[in-house]
């Protein structure tokens, strides 16, 4: 059995393994390291450590049970976690089918959904339509609402009862939540944060390709000796197929009992008025910079979203300087968005802000630079001092709008 343990009469008790160690599961006791139950077996601490006092064994069963093909021969099907509220799933759950089912094409096997809730009989009709062959649905009262614990409970035991090839999430609060928790307990990998899938033509395999080094490059992630293969998937990165409600699938509701001694509950679920356009779901983006000059200038930003009938965005820099809530960045460290119109004004085009609009389909940007690289992926470019061309914008779609 995989194990970690310390060589007593080698520590020195330097103590470098305790900041080492990035889940503070090592604490000095009588002048020894001392290993706590909290260790995930990752191994930064044997590095850490110059006299060798740190031993990481590995489960040998495991590790060529895990590499063998008739393991990894008996998953099959392409799984996609459809976190839903109030029983409607939520919309990137459609742009995972949409991905999902080019995946499952191309291995030739199902795309399942799965959906955990209260209330949800329309919600499974809906990803039918949207491309699910497969819908497995688990209905209880107790989880109308997202809980980490009873949650991941019940998908660890569905996903070892069926054994899918692939699990897809999304990365959204509930999804980057969720994942880890699933795949630190089915001992697979978890590619984070994803913007491209696709499967190897010759090994069959899941190619996760993701941002890496602050978006500079991008990065193709495997895992072929575990399964499932785990991703979360930026919410617009992937276009959902068009809805067909005449579509039909197969619905199973598995006989699996719900915890109750779950360590969490949700007590109440609280809505606040943050913006008035979802800025996620928005088909128009109207997005402020540094460019702007002040944070009194965000008014125009506001008011020309307004007369789109549009959501306000921002830039980190932005946010950072207090100008406006961190619920409306755009960008890495922000919201991933694909709206039909995006307006960048006053933004020059840092790599991690265009990683959050660049699927766009239509961008126009507002810069005085004409060297800004919003430039580079714009499709039209205004060149000038925004503080100018946007009251002339407003007035204009005003006047084209009939708006007083």
């Amino acid at each position: 059995m995989a194990g970690i343990k310390i060589l007593t009469e080698k520590c020195k008790g330097c103590g470098l393994c305790v900041p080492a160690c990035p889940f503070n599961a090592i604490k000095m006791q009588d002048r020894k390291a001392v290993i706590l139950d909290n260790c995930t077996l990752c191994g930064i601490c044997v590095a850490s450590c110059k006299f060798n006092a740190i031993e990481l064994s590995e489960d040998k069963k495991s590790k060529d049970e895990s590499s063998g093909t008739p393991d990894k021969d008996s998953y099959k099907g392409v799984w996609v976690f459809c976190e839903q509220k109030s029983g409607i799933p939520a919309n990137v759950s459609y742009e995972l089918l949409g991905a999902g089912r080019s995946l499952a094409d191309s291995l030739g096997t199902d795309l399942a959904a799965v959906i955990l809730g209260a209330g949800i009989n329309e919600g499974i009709k809906k990803l039918t339509a949207y491309g699910a062959d497969i819908v497995y649905a688990v209905e209880d009262e107790s989880l109308r609402d997202f809980n980490d614990d009873s949650y991941a409970d019940i998908f660890v035991r569905l996903v070892k009862k069926y054994k899918p090839e692939i699990v897809l999430m999304g990365a959204t609060t509930y999804g980057r939540s969720l994942a880890p928790r699933v795949a630190s307990r089915l001992d697979t990998g978890l590619t984070a944060d994803c913007t491209g899938l696709a499967v190897d033509p010759v090994k069959k395999i899941l190619l996760q390709t993701r941002p890496a080094f602050g978006g500079n490059l991008m990065a193709t992630i495997i895992c072929p000796e575990h399964r499932p293969q785990m991703s979360t998937v930026r919410p617009k990165v992937m276009k959902p197929l068009e809805e067909d409600p005449l579509r039909k699938s197969t619905v199973i509701k598995p006989d699996i009992s719900v915890p109750t001694d779950i360590k969490t509950r949700v007590l109440q679920t609280v809505t606040t008025l943050c913006e008035k356009v979802n800025l996620v779901e928005a088909d128009i983006i109207v997005s402020g910079g540094r460019g702007l000059g002040d944070a009194k200038n965000f008014r125009l930003i506001e008011e020309l979203a307004n007369v789109l009938g549009g959501a306000v965005g921002a830039s980190r820099a932005t946010v950072d300087a207090g100008w406006i809530e961190y619920s409306h960045q755009v960008g890495q460290t922000g919201k991933t968005v694909g709206p039909k119109v995006y307006f960048a004004c006053g933004i020059s085009g840092a790599v991690q802000h265009l990683a959050g609009m660049s699927s766009s389909d239509i961008i126009i940007a507002i810069n005085k630079n004409p060297e800004a690289p919003i430039f580079k992926i714009a499709t039209f470019g205004i060149v000038g001092d925004v503080m100018q061309i946007l009251p002339a914008l407003i007035k204009e779609f005003k006047t084209r709008l009939g708006i007083s």
